[in-house]
């Protein structure tokens, strides 16, 4: 999952930084409105954190350019402007949460995993497809209730894949939401198919019924068989 931080104060910032990427998040931030408008107009997100009060504009219109894009992006608005205006506005305009500052760090990573569950999964914290399961609380993959153990890009990439079936997925989408903005500017994707490789063979290997396969000449798709 790929999380974008919206907040200009530095501190804050990097502590939700280092915490989020413990989790095993892919992080990406932006100090200010500029930054985050041109990130979010580039560059999907399955959850962006979202300061109200920015130093050169309103996150709040963030969230009013989210909806004209049609995207999907669950929002949290962390702000220290806690007004039932401003939660009203943001509910109106998509927000899924609003956590106002000062909060403990943990109840924003609760916050975010059950928006993530609310949204994608209807409540259940786990991803099946075929055989295979994905238990995203603990990282535990399961095929035929068995684990399988896997390398953590290996995990992020069929995490991506499970939650996207049957979905074309070009290399350079799967490189930035797997490693991060601006990976999919790189020269080649040797790096994505080496990872592939080994998470296909493991999968074979346990006897899973769900294939990643190649699309010549687009990227990949993971269907059940």
């Amino acid at each position: 999952m790929k999380i974008l931080i919206v907040e200009d104060e530095p501190s804050l910032r990097e502590l939700i930084q280092r915490t989020l990427r413990k989790e095993r998040y892919v992080t990406e931030e932006a100090d200010c409105y500029e930054v985050a408008l041109s990130k979010i107009e580039i560059y999907d997100y399955d959850c962006v954190l979202l300061d109200i009060m920015l130093p050169d504009g309103n996150g709040l219109k963030l969230l009013e350019r989210l909806k004209e894009m049609r995207k999907r992006e669950n929002v949290i608005i962390i702000s220290a402007k806690d007004s039932l205006e401003d939660k009203v506005l943001g509910v109106e305009l998509g927000a899924d949460d609003y956590l106002p500052k000062p909060f403990h760090i943990a109840e924003l990573t609760a916050r975010i995993r059950s928006v993530l569950r609310r949204k994608h999964r209807d409540g259940d914290s786990s991803i099946k497809l075929g055989n295979i399961c994905i238990v995203p609380d603990t990282f535990q993959v399961l095929v035929d209730g068995k684990p399988v153990e896997l390398k953590r890009k290996e995990y992020d990439i069929l995490h991506f894949f499970m939650n996207r079936p049957n979905r074309m997925i070009d290399k350079s989408t799967l490189a930035e939401s797997v490693w991060g903005d601006h990976i999919d500017q790189v020269d080649n994707f040797d790096f994505i198919y080496a990872q592939i490789k080994n998470l296909r063979k493991k999968l074979k290997d346990a006897g899973a019924t769900a294939e990643i396969k190649a699309v010549y000449g687009f990227g990949y798709k993971m269907s059940a068989e």
